[in-house]
C-alpha cells in the first residue's frame, strides 16, 4: 500500500523525476510572478529557464505545453509571443503557494472522523467463453482504473483491495465523483461511509493504507540535500545567481510534500517524524533568498523584459501562516 496519488494542479503538469521544464517554469511563475497584467516575452522566459540548464527548444517547448493547459495565454498576435498568466492561473497560484508554505506549520485538528469508500465493479460475469471473459473483464478495467484515479486524486488511500479511507468527514466530492463514474456501470456498487475505526492505533489501524516509512525516508532524503545548503545560506556564501536556482530547487522539492502526506494526526504517525524538520529546513532557506532570487531574476529577464522589476516578486512564508508576495511593484 502507497500513499495516495498526489492531486494535480488544474493546468500544471504532474511532476517527474529528472529535469522538467513544464513543472520548473510552473515554480518559477507560481513563486515570482502575481499578476495577470504582466505582459512576459517569450524571450524573457528562455532567460530564466536557461538559469536552470535548460535549453531554448525545451524552453519553448514549456511556454507551449502550459498555454495548451491553460495556466497561461498569449497576448495579442505579435511575433515573438507574449505571454500572461490568467486570472484563474494567480488565484490558484496564490493558495497553492499558500498551501505548501504553510503545510504542517500546525497539527491538524483531529476529530477521529475518517471517510470510507467501498465498490464493487464486475469483471467477467457468466461469460461462456475465455475471449468473452477476457472482453467482459477488460469493460471493468477502464471503470475501476477511472475510481481509483478519481480516489487518490480525492486523497484517498487504499485500506484493502476495494476499501478506501481519507481523513474527516466531507463526503460530498467522493460521493458525486462515484456516481458520475459508476452510475451508468452494469451491476457495480458502491457506498460512502462516515466512520470511526475501533482500534485507530496498531498494524489494523488506518495507518496501514499508508507508506509512512517511504513518506518518511522521503523526508530524510530532503533534509541530507539540503543541510549543507543551509550551512551555506547561514554563512553568505550563496550570492543571487546561486541564489535563484537553489531556492526554487528547494521549493520545487517540497512542494511535492503537501500533495503525498497525508497530514494524519501525531498518534498515527511514527516517532520521530520527520516533517517539522524538514519544514524548517525549507524555510530558512526559501525565506532567507527570497530577496535575492528575485534581483537575480529580473537581472536575466531585463534585457528582454524592460519591466521586469515592476513585475517580478517572491513570495515568503509569513507568522500567520499565509504566503504572502513581497517585493515588485505588480
Amino acid at each position: 500500500m502507497s500513499v495516495h496519488v498526489p492531486r494535480d494542479d488544474v493546468g500544471a503538469p504532474r511532476a517527474q523525476a529528472g529535469p522538467n521544464p513544464q513543472h520548473l517554469l510552473t515554480t518559477l511563475l507560481g513563486e515570482y510572478l502575481d499578476s495577470a497584467d504582466a505582459s512576459l516575452p517569450s524571450m524573457a522566459v528562455v532567460a530564466m529557464l536557461r538559469e536552470f540548464g535548460i535549453s531554448e527548444p525545451s524552453a519553448r517547448a514549456a511556454l507551449s505545453r502550459l498555454t495548451k493547459r491553460g495556466l497561461i495565454a498569449v497576448r495579442g498576435s505579435g511575433r515573438p509571443p507574449v505571454y500572461h498568466l490568467t486570472p484563474q492561473a494567480i488565484a490558484r497560484h496564490r493558495v497553492r503557494m499558500d498551501h505548501f508554505l504553510s503545510f504542517g506549520a500546525r497539527p491538524p485538528r483531529w476529530t477521529g472522523d475518517w471517510v470510507t469508500v467501498s465498490f464493487s465493479i464486475p469483471q467477467s460475469g457468466q461469460a461462456q467463453s475465455g475471449q468473452a471473459r477476457s472482453r467482459q473483464a477488460q469493460s471493468g478495467q477502464a471503470p475501476r482504473h477511472a475510481v481509483r484515479k478519481a480516489l487518490g486524486a480525492l486523497g484517498f488511500a487504499r485500506l484493502y483491495d476495494s476499501v478506501w479511507i481519507r481523513p474527516g468527514s466531507d463526503s460530498g466530492p467522493v460521493t458525486q465523483a462515484l456516481r458520475d463514474i459508476l452510475d451508468d456501470v452494469d451491476g457495480a456498487r458502491w457506498s460512502v461511509m462516515n466512520t470511526r475505526f475501533a482500534e485507530e492505533t496498531g498494524p489494523h489501524g488506518p495507518a496501514a493504507a499508508y507508506d509512512l516509512a517511504g513518506l518518511a525516508s522521503a523526508y530524510e532524503a530532503f533534509l541530507a540535500q539540503y543541510s549543507d545548503l543551509r550551512a551555506a545560506v547561514l554563512h553568505g556564501e550563496i550570492d543571487a545567481t546561486r541564489a535563484l536556482v537553489v531556492r526554487t530547487s528547494v521549493m520545487d522539492s517540497w512542494r511535492k510534500f503537501p500533495d503525498i502526506d497525508p497530514n494524519l494526526p501525531e498518534h498515527l504517525l511514527p516517532a520521530p517524524w520527520p516533517r517539522q524538520a524538514a519544514r524548517e529546513l525549507m524555510l530558512e532557506i526559501h525565506s532567507a533568498l527570497g530577496s535575492l532570487a528575485e534581483a537575480r531574476l529580473i537581472e536575466v529577464a531585463t534585457p528582454y523584459w524592460p519591466d521586469a522589476a515592476s513585475w517580478i516578486t517572491h513570495f515568503q512564508a509569513s507568522e500567520d501562516p499565509v504566503a504572502t508576495p513581497v517585493g515588485g511593484g505588480g
